[in-house]
């Protein structure tokens, strides 16, 4: 079986480059793909455009979503993964800078497992990052691919 793979969807290079060390950091040493807006993560998850010869049956066993994104908001793309069979059981944790209770009750209602603010200290933001890759990356039990 291959490597649990982490999909990190996030725009912000300076937040991806300390969510990446953070999980590093902590001795998270899964794979990271890391795409930059919301179209290319549906693109990257259902193996279309630049991403057509990906291996469709490899899918993250992780997706840290960030909301605020080009393209297409990470609420949508929940939404788009949430409706598809292929995808509607994948472990989505919101990872987001926004205080805006809507984006925490529509993440929610959209199917989110988790949301987690990033802390601004990059202390507590590592310390987020590690209790989320025990977690979700050994503690819990995925459904079957």
């Amino acid at each position: 079986m291959k490597s649990a793979t982490i999909l990190l969807v996030e725009d912000d290079p300076d937040d991806e480059a300390l969510t990446v060390h953070a999980l590093k950091k902590n001795k998270i040493g899964n794979k990271i793909f890391v795409v930059r807006d919301g179209a290319e993560a549906l693109d990257f998850l259902f193996c279309t455009n630049k991403y057509a010869d990906r291996d469709p049956h490899e899918r993250p066993q992780l997706i840290l979503l960030d909301i605020k994104l080009p393209k297409l908001n990470g609420l949508e793309v929940l939404r788009r993964l949430r409706a598809d069979k292929r995808t509607n059981l994948l472990p989505v944790i919101i990872l987001t800078s926004s205080k805006e209770e809507q984006d925490l009750v529509e993440a929610y209602k959209s199917g989110a497992n988790s949301y987690v603010r990033k802390p601004v200290d990059f202390t507590q933001f590592s310390e987020s990052v590690r209790e989320l890759g025990m977690y979700w990356l050994v503690l819990n039990e995925a459904p079957p691919r």
